[in-house]
């Protein structure tokens, strides 16, 4: 068959060649071993965990070394893509940190290897395609789904393996003349890949996180031009990363099925594939049981859960890395205010079998990572997270920032910060009793408490406390009250003789911070009365003398 005939057949209004295409992709004027990566999701709709993890390796490989990262939105499958869905991947991505150096951006693309777009690049693909048929490596074929799905029932009667391969493939090597009638009738098609492979072949293939492993080759006639004009994703990468020039391809294991078909293709095309690197799947524990995270399943594998459960971007982050480079938990305690950027991560740490999530883990580090902010960031990140997911919050909140903030400043900074919660969700129960609109007892006192010596404890405290008084007058005179009423102003003399005292100043203690914060555990009492002000303490004390 004459393949340039078929060619221009086939692709009449591409006058383009490759050489052209590629003249307008220069080399990058990089030094020598730098990554170029992509970042390349489908606009779904759901930005999930597995983007940060992808994006969060590729972003590492290239900033270390001094390259380029790029994000490309791969939208070939129209039917999957969802309004909007683009903007919010943006969004979402720079939420966490995630910084590209060109590629798609909420103004439009950032970059002279552009369109960033698959859709936008329909004209270049077809460019190579043509250039596929008149290599004899690509072919029509006109098959209909009915024919289609009868050769997979033959298939299935068989018990071999699907696809359009071998005696299946019966457009192969189907004359020129039936090829004409087919196109003068009008009917559909779609280009097919003539593949060069045999699954009797394997060859080995060095994957960055995998390692070596065996791959058969691809004897399957894979669409690499749909009927609508648009390539699939299997012929359109190789394409877009051979002319974005990109080193390093960091994506999910479940692409390692067609792994040898993507080789394949590069070979065909004549371009160098880049390196390839797939993740293992993220799992959880199911009872006693690994299983993957499931998008029905498990909410903690959307990026939306952790935004709108208020995590600290930072947190995840951090935690992610965890997950990725063991090593990294170690170097963090070593460098426990270094900037994480400056780990030096490593693709041959990953585990090449998925890693374990724990959101109990996630939680002590969101903890720690809140415990170093200063009262200042707090307030701003809480105010930020409420004005989004708790606008009443937010209101009373915001209302006087320098009050609010002055109650997150309890306990924060030394060698030992307080680390009371690990979500900006969290802040409002943190923190809520100092506000009269969420104040409420969350308990009452223990029945081993006799009433009147509570209500004596209140009575006494009230008309002593002065909110000028320095911390050490403000307990001595609780010490004192303790001892009036027949309670161990010492906690070491309470302890060696506790059946000589009716209880302990810690007791007495507990009678003010329930009547005051309404909680058993609160913070530091001396800070939290100093910050409420005389009045609304002594109208609190009050309003529980009168419940009791």
């Amino acid at each position: 068959m004459d393949n340039k005939y078929l060619a221009q057949l086939l692709f009449p209004d591409v006058t383009k060649t490759p050489e052209e295409i590629e003249a307008m992709y220069p080399e990058r004027d990089l030094a020598e071993g730098v990554a170029v990566s992509r970042h390349a999701p489908s606009p779904t709709g759901f930005v999930h965990l597995g983007n940060v993890v992808q994006s969060l390796i590729s972003e590492r490989l290239c900033h270390q070394s001094g390259g380029i990262l790029y994000l490309r939105i791969e939208d070939t499958d129209s039917k999957r893509e969802v309004k909007g869905a683009t903007e919010s991947l943006i969004n979402m991505l720079a939420y966490y940190g995630i910084k590209f150096d060109e590629g798609v951006t909420l103004d439009g693309d950032k970059g002279a290897y552009g369109p960033y777009t698959q859709s936008k690049r329909r004209d270049i693909y077809r460019v190579y395609a043509k250039k596929m048929v008149e290599d004899g490596n690509a072919y029509p074929c006109f098959c209909t789904k009915e024919e289609l799905e009868a050769i997979r029932e033959e298939q299935e009667k068989e018990k071999v393996s699907y696809g359009y391969y071998g005696k299946w493939a019966v457009w192969r090597d189907r004359p020129i003349e039936d090829i004409e009638a087919a196109l003068k009738a009008g009917k559909p098609w779609v280009l097919r890949l003539r593949s060069t492979g045999s699954i009797e072949n394997k060859f080995k293939y060095n994957d960055l996180i995998k390692g070596e492993i065996n791959v058969t080759e691809n004897d399957v006639d894979f669409v690499i031009i749909k009927s609508d004009g648009i390539p699939p994703y299997h012929f359109a990468h190789p394409i877009d990363d051979h002319l974005m020039h990109t080193t390093h391809v960091v994506r999910g294991d479940e692409w390692l099925a067609t792994l040898p078909l993507h080789l394949q293709l590069h070979k065909l095309l004549g371009f160098k594939p880049p390196k390839y690197a797939h993740i293992g799947a993220l799992m959880k524990m199911d009872g006693s049981s690994k299983r993957k995270l499931s998008t029905r399943k498990d909410p903690e594998l959307g990026l939306a859960f952790y935004k709108s459960q208020g995590y600290p971007r930072d947190s995840v982050r951090e935690y992610v890395m965890t997950v990725l480079n063991s090593n990294f938990e170690d170097w963090r305690r070593a460098n426990p205010d270094a900037d994480i950027d400056e780990f030096k991560f490593s693709v041959k740490k990953l585990n090449p079998a998925g890693s374990l999530f724990d959101l109990g883990k996630l939680m002590d580090i969101s903890k720690n990572v809140i415990s170093k902010m200063t009262a200042e960031q707090v307030y701003e990140y809480t105010a930020e997270w409420a004005n989004e997911f708790d606008k009443d919050f937010y209101d009373v909140f915001t209302a006087d920032p320098d009050f609010s903030k002055a109650v997150l400043a309890i306990g924060r900074g030394g060698n030992k910060p307080r680390k009371d919660f690990g979500l900006w969700s969290e802040v409002k129960g943190y923190m809520g009793f100092m506000f009269d609109k969420y104040f409420s007892l969350e308990c009452n006192y223990d029945e081993k408490f006799d009433r009147d010596s509570i209500k004596t404890v209140l009575e006494k405290f009230v008309e002593s406390y002065d909110d000028g008084d320095e911390q050490q007058v403000w307990f001595d005179k609780i010490k004192a009250i303790a001892s009036s009423i027949g309670y161990a102003a010492d906690m070491k003399e309470y302890k060696a003789n506790p059946d000589a005292f009716k209880g302990s100043v810690a007791d007495v203690s507990m009678f003010l911070r329930l009547a005051v914060t309404g909680k058993l555990n609160s913070p530091d009492m001396y800070s939290v009365m100093k910050i409420l002000g005389r009045d609304r303490v002594n109208e609190r004390i009050k309003a529980m003398e009168e419940r009791l």
